[in-house]
């Protein structure tokens, strides 16, 4: 079969902030063609990989990716003529030797990803394979489950919540048809909340509302309120945080902007813990910051037994960040997200490390998403058993649960 790869070409499009981000299209010689386009994050971490703008002021006010599409077109796409697209770990390894530093600064993860991901779909196309099947074979079965988020803060939205993300997840028995029926009900539900309140219902970038609240309480209480209103009990939905902790934390303290209160460590971890008792939180997001590993440690003592303690900042899908934090006994958990890495293989890598541990991979979206939905069928393909992709609203996240639907009816109809 004609697999090996025959041309690249790249292009600027926008993201769902309306801010540039890359797409890379591949065509094989048998004539398939696939493009992937790469996501970018608000809240991004010291640890992940480089995204290369062009802070050229006249484009986009220094936002364009030119530079990572000219770096794909004139320095990548001439490694990688005639290589067999089903090489993919070849692939990834060309790249990231040509770019040689340890952030892939000189490339742009951005870049690199953008042929990385379009490599493995074409793969799958000249296969005629869907693509979680190309990437997981017969083993990758498994449907996640959706961490929906229906309530947005920190730098996800123009408001004076501290907490980033406040997300819902369906009882483990739902399949994801049911799952998304549900948090789209306590979507509306929570809508009619602030109406009454008179609070606004605009969305901040990943698709939850956005109101002004007095404190961190108020939101868990309006989405407590909107799943008994849903007619579900906390038996059927729990709640998940991300906290962006990194945000938060300013000379050793966690300062709580909507509260006026600053917070050691250990308090935090207390504040975190009441939270707990309170609500039926089962999962934190960077609960505490990327560099207060002692925290981390301490945290995870206290609470792992019985709370889901994923790393996103922490770990920043890196290998060596992850290898380092299960030795040291930090978190539960993990946020899978391709652009921290740069590279599909070492996001396998970093995947199959978790696994292997018995830590919890979350596949995660960015908050600058695009309609590509590569990060549903790799959900699916590598088993991780639960996904963030944002809320019911908005069309770059719902393509990623209308992905998901399609390839449940494909496993269990097919």
């Amino acid at each position: 079969m004609k697999s090996k790869i025959k041309n690249i070409l790249s292009r600027q499009i926008l993201d769902s902030r309306g801010i540039p981000s890359i797409e890379t299209e591949i065509e094989l010689e048998s004539g398939i063609k696939a493009a992937a386009s790469v996501p970018a994050g608000t809240s991004t971490g010291l640890y992940e990989a480089f995204e290369l703008r062009d802070n050229d002021k006249m484009n986009y006010f220094g936002k364009g990716v030119l530079k990572a599409v000219a770096n794909v077109e004139n320095i990548i796409k001439p490694l990688l003529i005639g290589v067999s697209v089903y090489s993919q770990n070849k692939i990834d390894k060309i790249i990231i030797e040509k770019d040689g530093s340890k952030n892939k600064s000189k490339l742009g993860a951005n870049a690199i990803l953008s042929v990385s991901l379009a490599a493995a779909k074409a793969a799958a196309k000249q296969s005629n394979m869907p693509l979680y099947k190309y990437l997981g074979g017969v083993y990758g079965v498994t449907m996640p489950k959706p961490m929906i988020n229906i309530l947005n803060g920190g730098l996800h939205a123009n408001n004076n919540t501290d907490i980033q993300e406040f997300m819902i997840q369906p009882d483990s028995s739902c399949d994801i048809k049911d799952s998304i029926k549900i948090g789209a009900e306590v979507f509306h539900s929570l809508k009619k909340e602030l109406d009454i309140r008179s609070y606004s219902t605009s969305v901040g970038d990943e698709g939850g509302f956005a109101p002004n609240l007095k404190n961190n309480k108020e939101a868990l209480e309006l989405i407590s309120c909107a799943i008994r209103n849903a007619g579900y009990t906390f038996k059927e939905i729990k709640i998940c945080l991300d906290i962006a902790a990194s945000e938060l934390y300013k000379n050793n303290k966690y300062m709580l902007k909507s509260e006026n209160k600053e917070y050691t460590t250990d308090e935090f971890i207390n504040y975190l813990e009441n939270l707990s008792d309170e609500y039926p939180i089962i999962s934190i997001e960077d609960g505490l910051a990327q560099n207060d590993i002692q925290g981390w440690i301490k945290m995870t003592q206290r609470m792992g037994k019985s709370i889901q303690l994923v790393g996103d900042d922490l770990f920043a899908t890196n290998y060596e960040r992850l290898k380092e934090g299960i030795e040291c006994k930090m978190a539960n958990a993990i946020l899978i997200k391709p652009n921290q890495i740069g590279t599909l293989t070492e996001t396998l890598h970093t995947i199959r490390l978790a696994q292997k541990n018995n830590y919890k991979t979350i596949i995660s979206h960015r908050s600058g998403e695009t309609e590509d939905t590569f990060i549903a069928d790799l959900a699916v393909a590598v088993n991780s058993g639960q996904i963030k992709t944002g809320s019911v609203s908005r069309g770059e996240r719902t393509a990623k649960y209308n992905r998901l639907i399609r390839i449940q009816d494909e496993i269990y109809y097919n």
